[in-house]
Order: C-alpha cells, then sequence, then structure tokens
C-alpha cells in the first residue's frame, strides 16, 4: 500500500489495536517493530523506539493470509509515528522456477518502513505548497 512514489498516503486503521493486546503480545509487538527499526544507526533507533512505545496505545496491527509454515501472509504494524508493511510478493523475475508464478510466494518479499506523513521519500512538500498557495 505505500510502496515507492505513494508519498504521505493515508491510510486507515486497521486490525486490531495493540492497546487491545496482553502484555506479552505488546512485547512481541515492541520486538516486532524493533527489528525493523534497529537498522537505523543506534541513536536514531533509540529516538525511534522511544516515539514507537510513546504511541503503542494507538499503534494498530493488521495480519492478511495465513498462519502455517507455508503460508503467504502480509502484515501491517501502524501508529501515528511508524508504518511497517510486509507482504508476500508473485515471483517477478523468477517466475519461470515458480509452480504458479501469479501466485505470491515465501521466496519474494517487500517491507517497507515509513514515518506516516514524514515526507520520507524527499517529496518538495515546500514546492507543492506554493504551487497550490501563491505568495506575494
Amino acid at each position: 500500500m505505500t510502496e515507492a512514489f505513494k508519498d504521505n498516503v493515508v491510510l486507515d486503521y486497521a486490525g486490531v489495536r495493540v492497546s487491545e493486546l496482553s502484555a506479552a503480545q505488546r512485547r512481541q509487538l515492541v520486538d516486532l517493530v524493533d527489528l525493523y527499526v534497529s537498522n537505523m544507526d543506534d541513536g536514531h533507533a533509540r529516538v525511534k523506539m522511544d516515539e514507537v512505545k510513546k504511541h503503542l496505545d494507538n499503534t494498530w496491527f493488521a495480519w492478511i493470509g495465513g498462519s502455517g509454515a507455508d503460508s503467504v501472509f502480509y502484515y501491517r504494524v501502524h501508529s501515528p509515528v511508524i508504518l511497517i508493511e510486509f507482504d508476500h510478493q508473485r515471483p517477478a523475475n523468477l517466475a519461470k522456477f515458480a509452480s504458479d508464478p501469479n501466485q505470491p510466494t515465501r521466496q519474494h518479499i517487500h517491507v517497507v518502513v515509513r514515518t506516516p506523513n514524514g515526507n520520507d521519500y524527499g517529496k518538495d512538500l515546500l514546492r507543492e505548497h506554493y504551487e497550490r498557495n501563491p505568495h506575494s
């Protein structure tokens, strides 16, 4: 949903609100988010994880797909400060090796980690503002 060239896309929250999860489930979700955030430099990761924890009660987790060992699935973690999407994809350039090239496989995944409305792809928001709102 938030792939490249979809800057500042607005998504509705979906799934289960993290505030409804047990303490153990909340810890698992924080650990999951940390897997992605920890790819940043340590200082940035600490700041981001502090933000994530501050907004944990307003975070949502959505899952689509199976839960078996061979299942394909999509999940999203979405809050005011982070948006993570994990998705199994169709095999793309390796389609000739797939049993069904039109179905997602566990061998081809995409993950997107974004800051909602955070200009994380460098969209020129100031230029767009001036184009829409003339200033004298």
